[in-house]
């Protein structure tokens, strides 16, 4: 049966929402599973945006099928050729075997390096094109690496539609629910959005910039994603977080601590340390245990706060394993513009603080506070005024 929503006057959300999907990109857990979103045009010519992944293609199509009402589809544009929202290509043909592809010119070689048979015409686009449809005009920006090189999002002059690719989306499956408004999305969706930006669009922040400039000259109205909800207003309120995380800026200032411990005494030192800066006045303190939180919510919960504390345990003379994970993800994502303080542990050479101050200067915009901790094998008494010094020092940092 086809589930269809209405998203403006001739436009038709087309999308499916999976729940049994437990990683995305076989990577990243999504508990409250993730949406594939699709659009149909109904104008003079009919257009799809984009398809979606093969595990709802069969729900896909028929609300393809439905919208369409016996009408022939003329167009499908591919704003990303990703798997997730490509994989049904093949599948539209063979319903529709006189549909024009409309895509960029990296992605007809994309398209094409995935096995899809597309025999009929190829309309490759480049930016500022445009492409009438009947009442409805569109132009084509081109925005690579956001988060490929093939991607480009299309602006609907008409209605002021953004068809915006995986930019502005978000983890989560829909769930009956289609617009921002219809959801509590500061509650329920922004930690899901963040996410799903630092993690699959993070390390492309000059290139997010780029494209929201491009935004900032369009009167757009609606955004509709590839996941998660459409946007039909408050759009400045995700806009100023695009900008933030796209610049590296925190969205809070509040103090990170991550802790990687063997036996309880680097959770506990790390404990100690919460509780002090929460007792001189800093209330906005999270801790996380690295060997228990999967590495995308740490990377998302790190774009969000001004200040990380890394408390970890020295393993083979080396960084603690999943800390060095971190701290790997952390740079590939291209972080930046944060304050880190280091408290290392060891029993006979405590050698993790050491490392990972080295493996920080690597990063871009880093400062990393004099005062650090080194224990041996755990806390004792003589090491309060170093707890005190270094939780007055992450304090004064802040001001």
């Amino acid at each position: 049966m086809y589930c269809v929503r209405k998203v403006d006057k001739d436009l038709y959300w087309v999308g499916g929402s999976d729940h049994r999907l437990a990683l995305f990109e076989n990577i990243h857990p999504i508990p409250r599973g993730v949406s594939y979103n699709s659009y149909i045009l109904l104008d003079e010519k009919t257009v799809l945006f984009d398809t979606v992944d093969w595990s709802v293609c069969r729900q896909f199509l028929e609300n393809v099928k439905a919208v369409l009402h016996g009408r022939t589809l003329d167009y499908m544009v591919i704003n990303h050729v990703e798997p997730d929202h490509a994989a049904c290509i093949e599948e539209v043909i063979l319903r529709y075997p006189n549909v024009k592809i409309i895509c960029t010119k990296k992605a007809a070689v994309f398209i094409r390096q995935f096995g899809f048979s597309v025999d009929g015409e190829v309309i490759e686009v480049k930016e500022g094109d445009t492409k009438s449809f009947g009442k409805h005009n569109v132009v084509f920006v081109t925005a690579p690496m956001v988060h490929w090189p093939e991607v480009m999002v299309t602006y609907d002059t008409t209605n002021g539609v953004l068809f915006s690719a995986d930019a502005f989306g978000t983890f989560g499956a829909l769930d009956g629910k289609l617009f921002n408004d219809e959801v509590d999305f500061e509650r329920d969706w922004i930690d899901d959005a963040r996410r799903y930006y630092t993690n699959i669009v993070g390390k492309y922040g000059p290139n997010v910039q780029a494209l929201l400039k491009k935004a900032g000259k369009l009167d757009i109205k609606k955004i509709c994603p590839l996941h998660g909800p459409v946007w039909r207003n408050n759009l400045g309120y995700f806009l100023e977080k695009y900008d933030k995380w796209s610049r590296y800026e925190p969205e809070e200032k509040g103090v990170m601590i991550v802790y990687g411990s063997m036996y309880g005494n680097t959770e506990s030192a790390a404990t100690r340390l919460a509780t002090g800066l929460v007792e001189k006045g800093m209330k906005n303190v999270v801790m996380y245990d690295v060997s228990q939180t999967h590495v995308s919510y740490l990377i998302s919960e790190t774009f969000k706060y001004s200040h990380l504390v890394l408390a970890c345990v020295t393993y083979n003379m080396k960084i603690y394993p999943p800390m060095l994970d971190y701290l790997m993800d952390m740079k590939a994502l291209n972080l930046q513009k944060r304050t880190f303080a280091l408290m290392e542990n060891g029993s006979w050479a405590p050698q993790s603080g050491k490392l990972m101050g080295e493996f920080l200067d690597g990063m871009k915009e880093m400062t990393v506070l004099d005062k650090k901790i080194s224990l041996s094998s755990s806390m004792k008494k003589y090491d309060i005024s170093s707890m005190e010094e270094l939780s007055d020092s992450i304090i004064q940092s802040m001001k």
